[in-house]
C-alpha cells in the first residue's frame, strides 16, 4: 500500500515538473527585449557586496542614533550589583 502511495506522489511530482518546464524560453515573444547580461564583478557586486554594505549602514546609523537617545532602554543597563 504504501509502494502505491509513493509512486502516485513520485508520478504526480514528476507530471507537475514536466509541465512546468520552460519548454517554450528560447521562443522570443512580442516585446521581449532582454538587455546585456552582466559581468561577474557585477554580480557579485550587485547581490554580495550592496547587501552587506546596505546592512552596515543601516546597523551602523542604528547604533549612533541609539546612543544619543535619552531612551534609557536604548542604554546598557547591565550594572555590577552593589555589595549589602
Amino acid at each position: 500500500m504504501n509502494a502505491m502511495r509513493a509512486g502516485a506522489v513520485s508520478g504526480g511530482t514528476l507530471l507537475m515538473l514536466l509541465m512546468s518546464s520552460p519548454a517554450f524560453a528560447l521562443t522570443r515573444d512580442d516585446g521581449d527585449d532582454p538587455g546585456p547580461g552582466l559581468s561577474v564583478l557585477n554580480t557579485l557586486g550587485l547581490y554580495v557586496a550592496a547587501p552587506i554594505v546596505l546592512f552596515a549602514v543601516i546597523a551602523g546609523l542604528t547604533m549612533v542614533l541609539s546612543r544619543k537617545s535619552d531612551n534609557p532602554h536604548t542604554h546598557d543597563t547591565h550594572y555590577a550589583k552593589a555589595a549589602r
